[in-house]
Order: C-alpha cells, then sequence, then structure tokens
C-alpha cells in the first residue's frame, strides 16, 4: 500500500523498495512497525551489535510517523502533575529529563546521519482565553522551579502578535529547544542509517501473529522471523498482535492540510520566525511552515475513529479562524491517520512475557519520544533497564466499555473538553 496523498508523500525523499519477507529468517531482535519508534529501535539495537530485522506492515513511514504535525515538543501529552501523583517528584523530574533528551536525540540523529528533513528550532504555545494565559505562565514557573527547565520564555500580547500575525492569541510560552521537522524524511532517514547499520527492513510484510517462546516466532503472511527478543512498535495499529495492550489505547483520528505555496513575504507575514506553534485547547489547532513556504495547518480530530467528512473543508475553517487573510489561499493537501492516546495520556511501555517488548501511547507527543524510546527499549534488551523500567512504573488503565462501547463512550466523554475549550 503506498503513502496517503499527503504534502509529506509528495514531496519525500528518495527511497529504497525493499522486499517483502518470505521464507524464515533468524534474528536476535524482530521490530515490529517501521515508523519513527521501530526504525528508532532498530537503529540503537544494530549499533549494539544485535542481528535486527524489521517488519513493516505497510512502507517505512507510512502510519503517523510519516503523516503528523511534525513537532518536536519537550514533556509528554500529560502533565507532570499526573506522573508526580503516582511516582513521586524525584522520579517525575527523571522522565521530564528523559524527555529533554528526546530533543538532543532528534538533533544528534539528524547531525550524525546527514538527514534531510527541515529540521528547525523553536515552538509556541499559545493562549486564546485569559484563564489560559495563567494557566501558561503557572506551567512556566513550574517547569523553571520544580524541574530546573530554562528554556522558556514568556511572550506577552504584543509580542505574540509580533511572532503571530493573528488577532486570535493574548500570550504564549516560547520554547528556544522545541521545534519542528518533515516527519517522513526523518523516518525515511532513520531507516536507511538503521539499514547502513546492518538491520533488514522488509516492506508490505504485515505481522499475524506472534507465537511466544524462547525463541519468539513472528509470522507473516509469506515468511516468519526467530528471535530471541520481540519489540512491538505499532502504537495505534497494534490491531489483534496483543490484545491486552490493545485495550489501553484508542486510535484517535487527527487531519492537517497544507497550503499552496505562498510567497516568502506572506508567509512571514504569519509566522515571523519559522517556529512551529500550537493552542493549549484539548481539541487544539498546530501550525507550521514547510520549506516550500506552504502553511501546514492541523486542527481536528475524531474520537470516532471514522475519517470524518468534509475534511479539507472543515480544516480550512479553522485555518482561517487563525489566519483570516488566508481566504484566498488553495489547499493543495489534506491528509489524516491516527494518534494512539492512552487513558491519562502518559505513555505505556512494558513486556510481555520474557521476551516481547512493547512502545505504545505517545498521545500526540510521539515525534522526540519515540526516537529516545527505542533507545531505551535497546537498553533494556542490551541489559540496562533502570531508565525503560521507570516507563513501566506508570500505572494505566483500559479504555472503559470494551470493544462495542469504548469509542461511543469516549465519545460523550470529550463533549466535556470540546464545551470547556469554549468556556
Amino acid at each position: 500500500m503506498t503513502h496517503t496523498n499527503s504534502y509529506y508523500a509528495a514531496s519525500a525523499n528518495p527511497a529504497p523498495l525493499r522486499e517483502t519477507l518470505r521464507g524464515g529468517v533468524v534474528a536476535d531482535v524482530c521490530v515490529i512497525g517501521g515508523g519513527i519508534a521501530g526504525c528508532s529501535t532498530a537503529l540503537h539495537l544494530a549499533e549494539r551489535g544485535y542481528r535486527v530485522v524489521l517488519l513493516e506492515g505497510q512502507q517505512v513511514g507510512w502510519g503517523a510517523s510519516g503523516r503528523s504535525g511534525g513537532q518536536i515538543i519537550f514533556g509528554y501529552s500529560c502533565s507532570q502533575e499526573v506522573l508526580e501523583s503516582q511516582l513521586g517528584l524525584a522520579k517525575a523530574r527523571q522522565l521530564f529529563d528523559i524527555s529533554i533528551e528526546a530533543l538532543e536525540l532528534v538533533r544528534d540523529r539528524v547531525r550524525r546521519h546527514a538527514i534531510d528533513c527541515d529540521l528547525h528550532w523553536g515552538h509556541v504555545h499559545t493562549a486564546i482565553k485569559h484563564r489560559q494565559v495563567d494557566e501558561l505562565k503557572g506551567w512556566q514557573e513550574e517547569l523553571e522551579t520544580q524541574y530546573r527547565y530554562g528554556s522558556l520564555r514568556w511572550l506577552d500580547q504584543e509580542a505574540t502578535r509580533e511572532l503571530i500575525g493573528s488577532e486570535r492569541y493574548i500570550g504564549a510560552l516560547y520554547d528556544s529547544r522545541s521545534g519542528h521537522l518533515h516527519t517522513l524524511n526523518y523516518t525515511l532517514g532513520l531507516a536507511a542509517a538503521a539499514e547502513a547499520a546492518g538491520v533488514q527492513i522488509y516492506e508490505n510484510s504485515a505481522v499475524i501473529r506472534i507465537d511466544h517462546g524462547d525463541p519468539a516466532i513472528v509470522v507473516t503472511d509469506a515468511g516468519q522471523v526467530r528471535a530471541t527478543h520481540v519489540a512491538l512498535c505499532c502504537n495505534a495499529y497494534i490491531g489483534a498482535l496483543s490484545p491486552i495492550q490493545r485495550k489501553r489505547i484508542m486510535p484517535v483520528g487527527t487531519y492537517i492540510v497544507a497550503t499552496e505555496p505562498m510567497d516568502e513575504q506572506r508567509t512571514r507575514a504569519l509566522l515571523s520566525q519559522n517556529v512551529a506553534v500550537s493552542d493549549v485547547n484539548f481539541v487544539l489547532d498546530y501550525f507550521r511552515l514547510s520549506d516550500d513556504h506552504r502553511l501546514l495547518f492541523g486542527g481536528r480530530v475524531s474520537y470516532s475513529g471514522r475519517d470524518a467528512l468534509n475534511t479539507t473543508k472543515a480544516t480550512r475553517a479553522r485555518m482561517l479562524k487563525v489566519f483570516p487573510q488566508l481566504s484566498g489561499v488553495g489547499i493543495d493537501y489534506a491528509w489524516g491517520g491516527y494518534v494512539d492516546i492512552t487513558m491519562n495520556r502518559a505513555p505505556d511501555f512494558g513486556r510481555i512475557g520474557l521476551n516481547v517488548y512493547y512502545l505504545q501511547g505517545f498521545s500526540g507527543h510521539g515525534i522526540a519520544l519515540t526516537g529516545l524510546a527505542g533507545k531505551l527499549l535497546a537498553e533494556a534488551i542490551g541489559g540496562e533497564a533502570e531508565r525503560f523500567d521507570l516507563f513501566t512504573e506508570i500505572k494505566h488503565r483500559d479504555f472503559p466499555g470494551g470493544p462495542a462501547l469504548r469509542t461511543p463512550l469516549l465519545v460523550l466523554a470529550m463533549l466535556w473538553f470540546r464545551i470547556r475549550d469554549l468556556l
């Protein structure tokens, strides 16, 4: 299956056509999933000397890693209070520091492997309402005093409007260490680096089951991998491979549009600096510029798991609320995809038995964290599991209602948060 008709796919760097797995192969580790998490896991393991096979059901970067907003953001989708309440302040600080390491890992991988992915630094969280100004200022104080994070700068209304050509925002929190990139090209670059390190990547090789044991047998339609360890990096697309883990995540549809190219003067009137932006509503808007002077704007979600009608029209309408001056600008691309969320919005990492590991639940904060998660998983397989095990201490709950009712129940719950955004 080819990539979705997105701006990313249309501007992707050349990538090889990889074989489908046929017959049997043997590996130290079989990684399932060819997104950032899977490619990073494979790369880190290969650098440690492991024989690694990666199986991707479609093409490398086909899922969220090749479709997302491309925003590289510190922290987690959940608040630090969620982590503090479960683990205490000391461990919550460790987790926060890991999220900062994730930003630096992106920088290092792009530099070391010369990945052409339009990487830029600078990110802004914006406030629309006065209570959100108070929330962002409180967040800044907490991060600076409790977590020793000194990369934040408050922008008042005037400074915000100098940065963002919109009347919608009344304040913003600027972070110099977060940023944005071309997410599909970044993923393709990680895959190329993994192959250069010795990883065998097979595409169009969907896994239909795992026969647990020592070794584990990972089975596709046309082949199988006998592996000492297995890494499940499927996220929203885990399907029936692990029913227990599937219960703890919910695939959420999200949508993005890319405008036609504009002249540089016009794009700089939208964003005077090449930063990524997201507001702090629960159903948020997020946007950034591409290197060919388009605006990439996302802002709609579907908790029903179905693609909403009139995606282009509805997402464009949200864009025009922020930038009404773009009313005459055309939309060249519109696409959607799924992210996996957990009940508490914290990441969910763990083990199934002795030799199967999983990474999931990035809840919209995956661009940086998925790469670092791969590093932690490689550490765990290599016998250094302390940091990986820190994440396994986070408690998670199944989504209520079972397969038949959990989606309708979630849709009802989300109505409250959408109403709160309007207050």
